[in-house]
């Protein structure tokens, strides 16, 4: 495991550790939009563990001035590009030749369902199509690469932004199982990608999403009357 702030991994190794006790990990901190730190990460993961078969590339932010095209700073459009899309490129580019190295594997990249609709709120989708290219590019060497695309979950990053119950309902109303979505659902979809149980699956946009995405048109090809979306406030 790897992340930007040290005594987050611990807290996370932490806890992995009281639900599986016996569980072998390694910890790591890695800023994901430095190429040398990710270069390191993976140095790090393959010294420690023998092989890399799997990578799951999951930083992301959702920056509180992240707002349109008319209004946001360079700053922190850059800041969100080197995280949020050149983190899961340094991954990638470190990440496999690690895999080749094992002699294949699964990479998970996490993206997002806005990436395939659209929001309200800003989102970066070159996750999708960067997936998709290296998929193809690298099918035939035994490496798998998946965009993992979650809905709205019941995460402290989403609850903090949605904090009132309006702006969760304004939420909810668009997902169809009427709920937000659980962190171990999430985990559960990135084994599954990971395992053997998905080996004839590369190059896909892998929703998990309560039925947002599939909300917006139905079979026929018309638009549900749903209500309008709101930039929250």
């Amino acid at each position: 495991m790897a992340d930007i702030s040290a005594e987050a991994v611990q807290a996370a190794l932490n806890k992995v550790q009281e639900i599986v006790p016996d569980s072998k990990l390694f910890c790591v901190q890695c800023d994901v939009s430095s190429d040398k730190s990710v270069s390191e990460m993976i140095s790090f993961g393959e010294r420690h563990l023998g092989k890399i078969n799997i990578l799951l590339n999951n930083a992301g932010i959702m920056h509180p001035d992240d707002g349109g095209a008319t209004n946001t700073e360079d700053q922190i459009w850059d800041l969100t590009i080197n995280i949020n899309a050149k983190g899961v490129f340094y991954g990638c580019r470190h990440g496999i030749p690690a895999l080749r190295r094992a002699g294949g594997g699964s990479i998970i990249n996490t993206a997002s369902f806005v990436a395939r609709l659209g929001a309200a709120t800003p989102q970066i989708a070159s996750v999708l199509a960067m997936s998709r290219e290296l998929a193809v590019i690298h099918a035939r060497e035994n490496i798998r690469i998946n965009a993992l695309c979650p809905g709205p979950l019941r995460t402290p990053l989403l609850m903090a932004h949605l904090n009132t119950e309006e702006k969760q309902q304004r939420r909810l109303v668009h997902i169809p199982m009427g709920r937000f979505g659980e962190a171990h659902e999430i985990a559960q979809a990135a084994v599954f990608l990971a395992s053997d149980e998905s080996s004839f699956i590369t190059g896909t946009d892998f929703l998990v999403d309560g039925g947002v995405a599939a909300a917006y048109v139905t079979p026929e090809g018309e638009t549900l009357s749903l209500p309008p979306r709101r930039k929250y406030e």
